[in-house]
């Protein structure tokens, strides 16, 4: 018997605050078939299954589902009534109520006005057996390992009868064991009819998974290939093929004696035993894919979260802080990836958050004065406000990113930390933020970048630390990196 299509899109397109991320993407998926979703972080893999769940509307484009057309988008309620199921690396789910209450939350099944929580006991442990888990029905789920939880999401999709399932990353936080049973269980999914997006950074699980890879690059389809008539290096090529324009050219900076050295960090849950140093007027590159352990470094660094071990030793005498405060006194700049909920007041005016972290400092504030630096901060990363007392949630994404820069630049730290410096921002904000970058390298300062995109990180960059599994595994000189060779180290191949 033929395939059935599932699934077919045309022609996606999405744009954020005026940047657009996808570009007339399409992709067909057939009943039994595993697509696996691959491309470099960014290239908008996250953002297409966000389409493809309803949590997001295309700008344009048509999705047939199951034989039906909607021309506007999928909303969240439709797709899970048609089928569709998401699970994601991080498990949806109630850590304090058990597997049971978890598969049937939202559609109890009650007698007598009460959850009927013997049934629905029943039902989960018929449907875990029926998939060959190791799994009890009435086991709390925080009692659970990632593997487990992946799995109780499987038993909620079954559950729904779905018959299209998206699985963003399901094994970074896995075991090889854990990894091994997951992979034979979604080839049974598909054996059985069912149609399965894949998402994964691990070229071997897509090998071996997969029956066809779709490429994304830069919000672009590159490629579908059919993946027992391709090697490893094509797709590895696929991914990577970008223009000479993506990158950022700057000039070389002379290096100074101070030494900045990261000590055997470990914690956060991920981080193991880091090393690694820094020279003054050094761009440090931080690469890795998601879940590799960079952010958490860093957020160790800074004191943000609590360290198992490690030391920050700058010119021979430690400086490591307990805290973001303590980091901030000792001459510790650290811009967050997630500006929104980590760097930035968005009801509060642009002044309050520019002069934020010096006004700390001071027992008196001078609002004359105040608004003086504030205005020479605008002025000098081209920041477009009304006036200082503008809500800076009112801002797009890259002002308000050049805005949280500001603060820094206002604060004259020694060592700066910037983790996706210019992530969701425009072409121009994007240059802006890197002649920063650039300058504060000038000025003798210790510089530490974050990124997930390759041109950036190879362009501005002296040194590139590779991380992968919580650990540094390799220092790449920036004479010696190519895309080619960062993606290869980041995957491990």
């Amino acid at each position: 018997m033929d395939a059935e299509k599932l699934l077919q899109l045309e022609g996606i397109n999405k744009e954020f605050n005026g940047i657009q991320v996808l570009f007339d993407v399409g992709l067909t998926l057939y009943s039994g078939e595993v697509l696996c979703l691959v491309g470099e972080n960014g290239a908008g893999k996250s953002t297409l299954i966000k389409i493809l769940s309803g949590a997001e509307t295309p700008n344009s484009g048509t999705i047939e589902l199951f034989g039906r057309k909607y021309y506007k988008g999928i909303r969240l309620w439709q797709a899970i009534a048609a089928g569709v199921a998401t699970i994601y690396q991080d498990a949806d789910l109630v850590d304090t109520l058990t597997v049971a209450d978890n598969v049937f939350l939202g559609e109890e099944l009650k007698r007598r006005g009460l959850i009927d929580r013997t049934k629905q006991e029943r039902i989960t442990q018929e449907l875990i057996d029926d998939l060959g888990l190791r799994l009890s029905a009435d086991s709390l789920v925080e009692d659970l390992s990632p593997g487990q939880k992946q799995c109780v999401q499987i038993v909620k999709a079954i559950k729904r009868d779905a018959r299209l399932l998206i699985m963003d990353e399901p094994t970074s936080s896995l075991g090889r064991e854990e990894t091994e049973a997951l992979m034979k269980l979604v080839r049974r999914l598909a054996d059985e009819g069912r149609g399965i997006i894949y998402i994964s950074h691990f070229m071997e699980e897509v090998f071996r998974i997969g029956d066809r890879a779709l490429v994304l690059k830069d919000g672009h389809c590159v490629s579908t290939r059919i993946l027992s008539d391709t090697e490893q290096e094509q797709l590895v090529i696929d991914m990577v093929g970008r223009a000479a324009s993506s990158f950022y050219s700057r000039k070389e900076i002379a290096k100074g004696e101070g030494l900045l050295e990261i000590q055997n960090y470990s914690g956060g849950g991920l981080v193991k035993d880091v090393s690694f140093t820094v020279r003054q007027g050094e761009i440090f590159g931080l690469g890795g894919l998601v879940g590799a352990g960079r952010s958490e470094l860093m957020r160790l660094v800074f004191g943000c979260d609590r360290k198992d071990s490690g030391r920050l030793v700058l010119n021979g005498h430690e400086i490591t802080p307990s805290s973001p405060s303590e980091a901030v006194r000792k001459g510790i700049c650290m811009i967050f990836e997630n500006r929104k909920e980590e760097s930035m007041f968005s009801i509060r005016p642009v002044r309050e958050n520019i002069t934020v972290t010096s006004n700390e400092k001071r027992k008196l504030l001078n609002l004359a004065k105040e608004e003086q630096i504030v205005m020479e901060q605008v002025e000098k990363l081209h920041i477009k406000i009304f006036d200082s007392s503008q809500e800076a949630g009112k801002l797009s994404g890259g002002n308000q990113q050049k805005m949280v820069l500001s603060r820094w630049l206002v604060e004259e730290g020694e060592i700066y930390i910037f983790d996706e410096p210019a992530k969701g921002v425009d072409v121009g904000a994007k240059e802006e933020i890197y002649k920063q970058i650039l300058r504060l390298a000038e000025a003798g300062k210790y510089i530490i970048v974050v990124s997930s995109v390759l041109p950036e990180l190879i362009s501005l960059s002296d040194r590139i630390g590779v991380m992968r599994g919580g650990r540094l595994t390799s220092i790449i000189d920036r004479a010696d990196a190519t895309e080619d060779k960062l993606l290869k180290e980041f995957i491990g191949i």
